[in-house]
């Protein structure tokens, strides 16, 4: 069986902001010093973020919903065109060679929507098929993965997808919920792309990764232990502590089967892009995957480093893995992101270059 292959990958982060500075500069008196608020801040384990709002010079908080998506509009063009045009560099695809344009997005709406326009604005044959998945939440790329990747063998043209979130357009007004002041601990901006195209020669010293598998499973009886509401003053989260202990009664069983199903199993995988939705969540994943320290590096540092981005987030731990990681021929990567429903999904990729294990 034929398999597309992500060839390419490109991100854009807007300005960054150092984490301890924003909780001492605004988020501090935004809770008017909750000490509840604080600690979540100081224990996120995110030394620094992206955020195209900065609420030490703008405070969006009373801003209307609408006023939100119009700012959303304006700051997703450079950073969207800029991740997408990235990745097709990366992969040497030509944009008006990309048969399909996915756009994954939780945090903003438009029509005509950032599909047509950066289509339009990268230079996008007119006949290009457009897909928007919006509202997933942070498992969105994985789908949307899986999509892209079925676009490609089943026509066997080159797609894109792009992930794009702005949280920071989501700061809501102060109150004593706790679950709010960890989604404003823990989310931030980002932007990220990848490119997938029928299976080629190397290029830039690295092979190409096979979309060999995407599974999901989805705990209907979770479905209100994460959520995104759309409300006259933006997106407002809703995020149960519970959320760790519904992951670690899937995460096995759902990893499990998407290797045993292709011949392999946790001590095969090379390499792992675990989504950090949150400390506690990669420390969950390692639990029950008994995974080593090294394995999930990347997702800490990703957090670390840029916080957690929503949907483009497994994307950039994906792009740390590779940098990071040796892949020889055949080597497998499991990508996994977790989010509302409550859904975990995960997608195996293969290194190019050897034969599926029989």
């Amino acid at each position: 069986m034929t398999l597309a292959v992500v060839a390419g990958h490109g991100h854009a982060l807007p300005p960054k902001i150092e984490h301890a500075a924003l909780w001492s500069e605004f988020f501090a008196a935004h809770y008017n010093g909750n000490p509840t608020a604080e600690r979540v801040w100081r224990t996120a384990g995110i030394r620094t973020r992206h955020a195209v709002v900065d609420p030490r010079a703008e405070d969006v908080t009373s801003w209307s919903t609408g006023a939100r998506m119009q700012r959303f509009a304006v700051e997703a063009m450079p950073l969207g065109k800029a991740a997408v045009a990235g990745a097709l560099a990366d992969a040497g695809v030509d944009a008006d060679d990309v048969g399909m344009f996915a756009v994954a997005s939780c945090t903003g709406y438009a029509t005509p929507g950032l599909d047509i326009l950066l289509a339009r604005d990268l230079g996008m044959a007119d006949d290009v098929q457009r897909l928007h998945i919006g509202h997933m939440g942070c498992y969105a790329a994985l789908p949307g993965l899986g999509a892209v990747a079925d676009y490609v063998c089943a026509r066997g043209r080159p797609a894109v997808l792009l992930c794009l979130e702005l949280t920071s357009l989501h700061i809501q007004p102060a109150t004593d919920n706790v679950q709010q002041m960890v989604a404003h601990a823990l989310f931030a901006d980002a932007s990220a792309a990848v490119v997938l195209k029928p299976p080629g020669a190397t290029h830039g010293g690295r092979p190409d990764l096979e979309v060999v598998d995407v599974v999901a499973r989805t705990d209907t009886s979770a479905v209100d232990q994460m959520t995104w509401d759309i409300t006259d003053l933006g997106f407002r989260m809703g995020l149960s502590p519970k959320v760790p202990d519904v992951l670690a009664r899937h995460v096995g069983n759902v990893v499990g089967d998407l290797l045993a199903r292709n011949g392999l199993g946790v001590g095969d995988v090379s390499g792992w892009a675990i989504h950090p939705g949150g400390r506690r969540i990669v420390e969950v994943v390692a639990e029950q995957l008994g995974l080593a320290a090294e394995a999930v590096e990347p997702s800490y540092a990703v957090l670390s480093e840029v916080g957690n981005c929503s949907s483009a987030t497994v994307l950039l731990v994906l792009e740390r893995v590779l940098a990071n990681t040796r892949l020889e021929p055949g080597s497998p990567i499991v990508m996994m992101a977790f989010g509302p429903g409550l859904t975990l999904y995960a997608a195996l990729l293969r290194a190019g270059g050897a034969p599926p294990p029989a």
